[in-house]
This record gives structure tokens, sequence and C-alpha cells, in this order.
């Protein structure tokens, strides 16, 4: 399963104001604001990628080769929280697109709600045997109330590490390193 960002994240979790307080950096000082946007994004990029969680919203494509077969239906999509599908595509045997009727599917309520499975009475239909035969668009990521707050602990620890303005002894790079991953931990998606 591959994916790619279709419509990327418009206001990141962390705020400039948080990053400067985090990086101790004077609230009026805005002259290492590049330098920490661009951190704010890849500590978000890096949790996402640590925890297997959208953490802030976004709309990935999904790319199948095939749909999974008929005895074990489900897909299990790349990043959570899933909050809709915005549409099934697939290459049909005659080699022709096709848009997934959305009563054709549903999305689990429970859990993680990245789990994609036929509707009762429903299968999925084959498809031409090509590579991303299959492309799912889906909106998934948190909002910036229900981001779990050890996200966002561990992405302004994140940044106070990269920060050329923070300089840390070895043994205080580790214990920041291990304080981060604890709080990702918490909430990583296993078995993805």
């Amino acid at each position: 399963m591959q994916y790619r960002v279709t419509v990327p994240v418009a206001t990141e979790p962390v705020s400039l104001a948080e990053a400067r307080l985090q990086c101790k950096i004077d609230s009026d000082d805005t002259s290492h604001d590049a330098a920490l946007t661009s951190l704010i994004t890849t500590a978000r990029e890096n949790a996402q990628h640590y925890t297997g969680r959208a953490l802030a919203p976004q709309t990935l494509e999904v790319a199948l080769d095939a749909f999974p077969p008929f005895d074990n239906p489900s897909i299990t999509l790349p990043l959570c929280p899933v909050t809709s599908i915005t549409s099934i595509k697939y290459t049909d045997l005659a080699g022709t697109e096709q848009t997934l009727l959305n009563t054709k599917y549903a999305l689990s309520p429970y859990g993680e709600s990245r789990m994609l499975a036929p509707t009762y009475g429903s299968y999925w239909p084959t498809t031409q045997d090509v590579m991303n035969s299959v492309r799912i668009v889906q909106v998934c990521g948190y909002t910036a109330e229900l981001l779990p707050k050890a996200a966002k602990q561990a992405m302004l620890i994140h940044i106070e590490l990269e920060s050329p303005l923070n300089p840390h002894t070895p043994a205080e790079r580790e214990a920041l390193e291990k304080a981060r991953d604890s709080l990702l931990n918490t909430i990583k998606v296993y078995g993805r």
C-alpha cells in the first residue's frame, strides 16, 4: 500500500508562539521564525511516521494493486483517525476507471477508524491486474481540540532538540529523545 498527501496540512498543531516558548526565544523575537516553522512541520511529520496517526487534518490518496480477497475483505488505511472517505476509484477489467458507490463500503466507527470494508451484501469489484488499480481518497487527522496532548508535547520536545539555539549535552539530548519517544509510544498504532 502506497499513499501520497493530496491536500496538505493547512494549520500545524504547534504554533510559532509555542515553539518560541519551548526553545526559550523571546515572544517578540521573530528572527528565527522561518527555521521554527520548518522545525514545526518536521516535528509533526516525524511524529506521524512514528505513531501512524495523522496529527493534523489532511487528505491522502491511497493506492492498492487490487482489492482484498473475498474471505478477508477489510482494508486497513495507513493513517488514522480517518474522518471520511471522499472516493474509491478502481480500474475495471476493461481498463476503465470506475467510482465505487459510497453505499457499497463503510468505514468502521470503532477503534482507530481506519478499517474500510464492503457493506452487508456488497463485495469489492474485480480490478484489472495493473499497478495502483485501486485509489482511495481519505480525509484524516485530528483537529486541534482532539489532538492527543502526548503528541503535542512530543512535537515540542522534537523542536527543542533540533533547534540550533538549544545546545544540549549528550546526556540531556538522550534524556529528551527518550522522553519524546515515550510520549509517542503512548499513542502509537501497533501492527500497521
